[in-house]
């Protein structure tokens, strides 16, 4: 598709993105903070359509129990910017079917990530009813050679997901209250319906890049007027308050987004199919991972050999995320002050692999999900071959935590990590060595989980992902850094996978720490 070609048809439109020209980056590090990167894409995606969510009862009185009915091909392009950068557009495309519409979005990005700059594409295809209700999708993104595929459809009261590629898929079920509405549909929704001062709706969020589903509630705050590129619009001022952050837009009358701001400084703006595609300047000097790291009080020397740290956590007050992963284990949380302690080998698992010891007690630990394909044969095989005769799980825990280390290269790219397709591509930053070290675990009857938070170095703590194994105790290992247990500059903020790392990003840009004491092996 040439730059400033629209979408047609059903199917998806390719569009090739290659990485750019790599700028050469510092020792190992390429892989730190890389889990920032798939935060910041599904908070790009909130912003630039999920206002168009209503409340079903809200859409259902807004039909006045009928359908909505959009009339002939529908197209809107927005500009997307960063920090005033322009980095990149986004064009929706609509066409009325058989009882329904088919919607398709397609997102462009030029980006920065710690000196490699990469072009990522993105296309979300959507069949609906005639009320919005999903009945499949597909989503692809692509970045060079590096790419996630998921398709999904309604299956009774049940979303069924396939991830990957034909031949090499994982499925995953989810139980449905009713049929929900994507975010890609709901750009539409606003355009047949009177918008007034002091509305509020309320509407789930349903995301295909990270499973991920919250309610969010959106109001109607204000009338005001807003200029773009010297056009005066009569708008109303919608609010929405997402991790702590709030989001605001911009609508006409007839319900159609002029502008959107909000997480991390990005901006959406409305533009044509002639203007959105050019001009497009990337982020630049602006680094994803060097905006989002946090900078602490002092420097911490020799890092590696960290044993113990304290810090004092500030900037929570208007922070809603879960905090019940900052106190236990490796831990200690006594508001504000944090401590971690390197775990202490001798390690002694106390049973031999596989965990026999019931699975209901570790279910979540030992069972595949979305993205941890850790029943897939090529897994299996792979974490059977690395393990050997071996039977000790902290001998084979060490095992896989050094194999990934080796044999995965370390390179920032910007994708949803599968384990299966970083088991084929090994290639990969934080998020995709501790995804495969997860699943490879998982796969040999070794329960472990994935650990988001933070790590330092260069003189600053950077988002990062490592690995949690139960092998008598839940102990740390890093496969990036080759570490197990690993330092004690790793904080942990989160556990679980992608529906549950997006929460970090209510602490994005908030959260300050001053090092109160540290100490070394």
């Amino acid at each position: 598709m040439r730059p400033n070609s629209p979408p047609g048809g059903e199917g998806c439109v390719r569009l090739t993105c290659s990485v750019m020209k790599k700028v050469r980056t510092k020792g190992p590090w390429h892989a730190v903070g890389v889990v920032i990167v798939v935060t910041w894409l599904v908070m790009l995606g909130l912003l630039i359509r999920k206002i168009h969510f209503s409340a079903p009862e809200a859409v259902s009185s807004a039909q006045g129990g009928g359908s909505l009915s959009i009339q002939g091909v529908q197209r809107e392009w927005k500009e997307l910017f960063f920090k005033e950068k322009k980095i990149g557009y986004a064009v929706y495309f609509l066409r009325p079917a058989a009882d329904g519409y088919i919607i398709q979005e397609e997102m462009f990005l030029k980006l920065n990530l710690m000196g490699l700059a990469s072009g990522v594409y993105t296309v979300t295809h959507c069949e609906t009813d005639e009320r919005f209700r999903l009945r499949r999708f597909r989503f692809r993104m692509t970045s060079g050679t590096i790419g996630f595929e998921a398709q999904g459809r309604i299956e009774g009261g049940v979303l069924v997901v396939r991830t990957g590629r034909e031949g090499g898929q994982s499925v995953q079920r989810i139980p449905l209250d009713e049929k929900p509405v994507m975010g890609v549909s709901l750009e539409y929704l606003f355009k047949q319906r009177p918008l007034e001062v002091g509305q509020a709706y309320r509407f789930p969020l349903f995301d295909p890049s990270s499973m991920s589903r919250r309610n969010i509630e959106v109001r109607v705050t204000s009338r005001e007027t807003i200029r773009i590129r010297g056009i005066v619009y009569d708008a109303f001022r919608l609010e929405a308050e997402v991790w702590g952050d709030r989001l605001t837009f911009w609508l006409d009358e007839n319900g159609t987004a002029l502008k959107e701001t909000g997480f991390m400084g990005l901006t959406a703006v409305r533009s044509s199919a002639a203007v959105a595609p050019e001009n497009i300047q990337g982020s630049g000097d602006l680094d994803f991972y060097e905006i989002s790291a946090v900078v602490p009080d002092r420097n911490i020397s020799r890092p590696r050999s960290v044993s113990f740290l304290e810090v004092r956590l500030k900037g929570l007050d208007r922070v809603a995320v879960d905090q019940s992963a900052w106190d236990g284990g490796r831990q200690r949380f006594s508001p504000p002050v944090l401590e971690i302690s390197r775990e202490k080998p001798p390690l002694e698992a106390g049973y031999e692999v596989p965990w026999a010891g019931g699975r209901e007690r570790f279910q979540e630990a030992l069972a595949p999900e979305f993205n941890i394909e850790s029943g897939h044969e090529e897994i299996v095989r792979a974490a059977e071959e690395i393990a050997g005769a071996e039977k000790d799980p902290v001998a084979v825990t060490r095992r896989v935590q050094a194999w990934v280390y080796t044999k995965v290269k370390k390179r920032p790219v910007v994708s949803i990590p599968s384990a299966l397709e970083v088991l084929r591509t090994r290639v990969g930053d934080c998020n995709e060595h501790a995804t495969l070290t997860t699943a490879l675990l998982r796969a040999l009857g070794i329960p472990a989980r994935i650990a988001v938070g933070l790590v330092y170095t260069r003189g600053k703590f950077f988002y990062h992902a490592w690995t949690e194994a139960w092998v008598g105790e839940w102990v740390s290992l890093d496969a990036t850094l080759n570490q197990m247990p690993v330092d004690a500059t790793h904080i942990k903020l989160l556990e679980g996978n992608l529906d549950r790392q997006v929460d970090v990003a209510g602490l994005i840009g908030r959260l300050k720490l001053q090092v109160m004491d540290y100490r070394h092996d």
